[in-house]
């Protein structure tokens, strides 16, 4: 769908929500208390009734709209943006289109759109010839890392992991060969052979044909697969035998790299769900944007901003506080995270409430 067909379809807010309601209507709706999948539909109170227990819940309710306040039409464009372009645009240009004056409600939007991309697509597994290897990419170092001393290599503090498994079929049309169907990434902590094995055992059917490299984090996997084919492969040779995980590769970090900046390891893994629905979906033209709202009326995403509450405290020596905290600069850094929207206020509350209760503690409060 391009833009003026997008601006015809989907004028203005009232249209968005009937559209939103309309599909969800055609999915149905599911009672979260009794399971009850026959509803009344309430328009004075805007929300689903059951019939059984009477329980109420918004249109918003068990989406991705869900315990957000922005207007259908934003996530729409959103949506469409998303599906539409080729490459990839920031969330300041996203926040720009939109004329919002506040960057952060934007950026969770946004993510939360990736989120269920990656839940979507987390419902495949992957069959027939699988191809993996290993991506390391440019993120922001973290903040328990930038005192430590800078590693190099795949140790790197700059460096982030991710699996890069390719499944491919063989075609005769338009031209023979192998033809690539799917493509999974997925950013790990660390490259031991249990965690690369838990990985490919999750999202890697037992049938597989698997061609990977001599690497030793690779030696537990022929375990889980059909076959197993492992071998030491010249660098003049590495694009022929893994020719569509290195292509996939290139093209993500070059993205990354040319359209966001300092990305953190945490939210790498966003950016990489959107890469990887778009890819596996290139030949569905204009039904992504169709298949994105399903996906976004079907899952609740999981992402929630993260609150960073900063004290710079002086802390005497006999005094030891029982409460989680790591040093970074002389300053004690309290996380208070994944707090949802409405338990904000509270969450700060409650830290404010803890550092002054500290009669051993004396410092300044400011909020990031």
């Amino acid at each position: 769908m391009n833009i003026p067909d997008f601006a015809i379809s989907y004028p203005d807010e009232e249209t968005c929500r009937k559209k939103f309601k309309e599909q969800r209507d055609q999915m149905g709706v599911t009672c979260r208390h009794c399971n009850c999948k026959e509803h009344y539909w309430l328009e004075n109170k805007q929300a689903y009734e059951c019939k059984r227990c009477h329980a109420r819940q918004t249109l918003r309710s068990g989406t991705v709209m869900q315990h957000s306040n922005l207007p259908y039409r934003y996530r729409f464009v959103a949506m469409h943006l998303l599906t539409a372009t080729k490459g990839s645009f920031s969330t300041a240009e996203l926040q720009r289109q939109l004329g919002h004056k506040r960057y952060q409600p934007i950026w969770e939007m946004a993510n939360k759109l990736r989120d269920v991309m990656g839940k979507r697509d987390d419902e495949y597994m992957l069959e027939g010839a699988i191809k993996l290897n290993n991506a390391f990419c440019s993120t922001e170092i973290s903040l328990e890392d930038k005192e430590k001393q800078l590693k190099r290599g795949r140790g790197s503090q700059k460096k982030t992991k991710v699996p890069v498994m390719a499944g491919s079929k063989t075609v005769e049309n338009p031209k023979a060969g192998k033809k690539v169907r799917c493509l999974k990434m997925k950013v790990i902590s660390d490259l031991k052979f249990e965690t690369i094995t838990n990985n490919v055992k999750d999202r890697v059917e037992n049938t597989a044909d698997l061609t990977i490299d001599d690497l030793t984090s690779y030696t537990k996997l022929k375990e889980h697969v059909h076959s197993h084919t492992a071998s030491v492969i010249p660098n003049e040779e590495l694009a022929n035998v893994l020719l569509w995980v290195h292509t996939a590769i290139s093209n993500a970090k070059r993205q990354l790299l040319g359209v966001y900046y300092k990305i953190k390891p945490k939210y790498l893994q966003y950016y990489l769900n959107r890469f990887c629905y778009k890819f596996n979906r290139r030949y569905f033209g204009e039904k992504q944007f169709e298949r994105l709202l399903i996906a976004a009326e079907t899952y609740v995403p999981n992402f929630k901003s993260r609150i960073y509450v900063y004290f710079t405290l002086k802390v005497y020596r006999y005094f030891n506080p029982k409460v989680y905290h790591f040093k970074i600069n002389s300053k004690l850094v309290f996380y208070f995270l994944e707090a949802p929207p409405k338990s904000r206020k509270r969450a700060l509350l409650f830290s404010l409430l803890f550092s002054f209760s500290a009669n051993h503690f004396s410092g300044l409060f400011h909020s990031v």
